[in-house]
């Protein structure tokens, strides 16, 4: 499989930092197809049916953004590799791995609900879980503080033993157990996308050396590939009770809701847990204008994110902190949204990019009612947030 992405340097002056990226053009064979939205349902009565969300045009936008944007300087480009078998059974099964492979001998098949494995989806799934692992691995060896693995299929609502929500293996979580498995004692994650990450979730409920943090709207279950709520009071089980905190986000939080849940219940929640490693699972349909969720995130609201998450990598992790792609269907604002939260990790003075659409008007007295009530819940019920 060829390679479209070389290593570069590029000549920066010596206050500036770089964030690697790690990417194969092979991730774009994963063809979703065509339908009434995610359905690959063609119903015989529209003339145009629009490509699925999970699509490759809005990773193709990704990619350019970050060769081509302004943020372009500040990027170093390294190949992605595929996933081995032993690598995957790390997170997942191998009764759910065998069945994966035996769909890929099989053909095309819907997994579940709007997760289709066609003809080159299980290679484009290795390569995103190895993008991952790799991408985890440069910082751990110490060759950079700063790694993005830019991947799809995303992976965060894959849990051990299935797939869900356009996810097959779930990347975040392989990368989390080479770093456990390196010696970090403990690991936080971020999931900032607009779906519960159920699948890091539940791949770590019983751990209490893996912090999940997941904030998302408040969609509940959405069927048997998705039997999480993602509501508060799934706090994890065993050794890892009180290590799955869950915000769910009213519909319609932006910028400012989104900023007081990371200063209310997120920072507190990391100072507490001291982790050796931060993971941002960043999905951008958080977005206003995101066709698969109802939040309305803007670019600033995303660097401010990115630039919270950095302090925290700071901090407790000697500055590392890995983020790995998921969501995101905008075909557009998404690519911008990104460009917006690699400037606030890289803590640059001042935006490097306008923002083209946004202007969207927040009332977020009713989201800072809810992350106030989430405060008290985690307060009353999370043992390890008592701790002064």
């Amino acid at each position: 499989m060829a390679l479209d992405v070389t290593s570069s340097v590029v000549p920066l002056d010596s206050s500036s930092e770089t964030i690697n990226v790690f990417w194969h053009e092979g991730m774009l064979e994963h063809d979703t197809g065509k339908g009434v939205f995610d359905s690959g349902i063609d119903p015989g009565f529209l003339d145009v049916l629009e490509k699925h969300p999970e699509n490759e045009d809005r990773i193709k936008n990704m990619l350019s953004i970050l060769k081509r944007g302004p943020i372009a300087p500040l990027i170093s480009w390294h190949s992605g590799r595929l996933a081995t078998i032993s690598e995957l059974l790390l997170f997942h099964t191998q009764e759910y791995i065998n069945e994966l492979l035996e769909t890929d001998k099989s053909g095309a098949k819907e997994i579940c609900h709007g997760t289709f494995l066609n003809s080159g989806s299980w290679d484009a799934a290795l390569l995103a879980a190895g993008t991952a692992i790799l991408a985890m691995k440069h910082i751990l060896d110490r060759k950079g503080k700063f790694s993005y693995a830019l991947v799809r299929p995303p992976g965060h609502h894959a849990q051990p033993s299935r797939a869900d929500g356009y996810c097959f293996i779930n990347n975040a979580g392989l990368a989390v157990k080479l770093a456990l498995n390196s010696g970090c004692e403990k690991v936080a994650v971020i999931d900032i996308d607009v779906h519960y990450g159920n699948g890091t979730a539940e791949g770590f409920y019983n751990s209490d050396r893996v912090l999940t943090i997941s904030l998302h709207m408040n969609h509940g279950s959405w069927g048997p590939s998705h039997p999480q709520n993602g509501t508060v009071d799934e706090l994890g089980e065993g050794n890892g009770l009180g290590y799955n905190l869950n915000i769910p986000l009213p519909n319609g939080t932006g910028d400012k809701g989104y900023g007081y849940a990371m200063t209310e219940l997120v920072v507190p929640a990391i100072e507490n847990f001291k982790p050796d490693m931060v993971v941002l699972v960043i999905g951008q349909d958080s977005s206003a204008f995101d066709p698969n969720g109802r939040q309305c995130l803007t670019m600033d609201g995303y660097r401010e994110i990115g630039r919270s998450v950095r302090a925290l990598g700071e901090k407790h992790c000697n500055g590392r902190v890995l983020i790995v792609q998921e969501g995101g269907y905008h075909v557009t604002y998404s690519a911008y949204c990104l460009h917006a939260t690699l400037e606030g990790v890289l803590n640059v003075p001042a935006p490097l990019l306008s923002d083209p659409i946004a202007y969207y008007p927040e009332d977020d007295s009713f989201s800072a009612n809810v992350i106030d009530a989430i405060k008290n819940y985690h307060l009353d019920n999370v043992p390890f947030m008592r701790k002064a």
